[in-house]
């Protein structure tokens, strides 16, 4: 029963806070909306004893990229008016795509009204979800799990490389030149005649 009351406290938490997040007028209160947004989301994870995924979520999202966010937001000289400008006539598709996405939501939480109950099975006491995530992400989904990997490394070497820019005026230091210097070339030693006592 308390388990339930929770989850409605925080499923109403986490709905204010996101229509909060495409309703702010002013950009930082958006991106504080959606750090509360992804922290409540969190918190119903842990509902589920899915202790991993909460962690990370509050960890990747809220401790690091949110946090981005907002300094990006804030430090940003950003008009306003001119992000206003395009909301109505966006208004039609947004109301599509927010519409499958809820019919997509109210398909999956009531599935057991239609038929397709779910499948469930006794853990033992020592179950561990981070291990079980672990074994199936390493052996059942390896393959699709290196390919990410090795699409998200070249994604970054791509987005290096497209912002790489070298200037002209830029001092370098080149290593080998270093190395191979030579103190006859670096220091000079030169005979001045001593100073005599006036």
């Amino acid at each position: 029963m308390f388990e339930t009351v929770v989850f409605y406290v925080f499923a109403a938490i986490l709905l204010l806070s996101a229509l909060r997040v495409i309703t702010a007028r002013n950009p930082v209160h958006g991106v504080l909306a959606l750090v509360l947004a992804f922290f409540t989301a969190a918190g119903i994870w842990l509902l589920l004893r899915a202790e991993f995924l909460a962690i990370t979520l509050v960890l990747v999202y809220v401790g690091a990229v949110m946090v981005l966010f907002l300094f990006v937001v804030m430090m940003l000289d950003i008009n306003l008016e001119r992000l206003r400008e395009g909301f109505w006539k966006n208004l039609p598709m947004a109301v599509v795509v927010g519409g499958i996405m809820a019919f997509e939501m109210v398909a999956v939480l009531a599935q057991r009204y239609f038929g397709a109950a779910a499948r469930t099975r006794a853990v033992p006491a020592d179950y561990s979800n981070t291990r079980e995530l672990g074994r199936v992400l390493y052996t059942q989904y390896v393959y699709a799990f290196e390919i990410a990997a090795v699409i998200l490394l070249v994604a970054i070497i791509a987005a290096i490389a497209l912002t790489l820019r070298r200037r002209k005026d830029s001092r370098t230091q080149d290593p080998a030149r270093q190395v191979a210097a030579r103190r006859e070339e670096r220091v000079r030693l030169v005979s001045m005649p001593a100073e005599k006592e006036r």
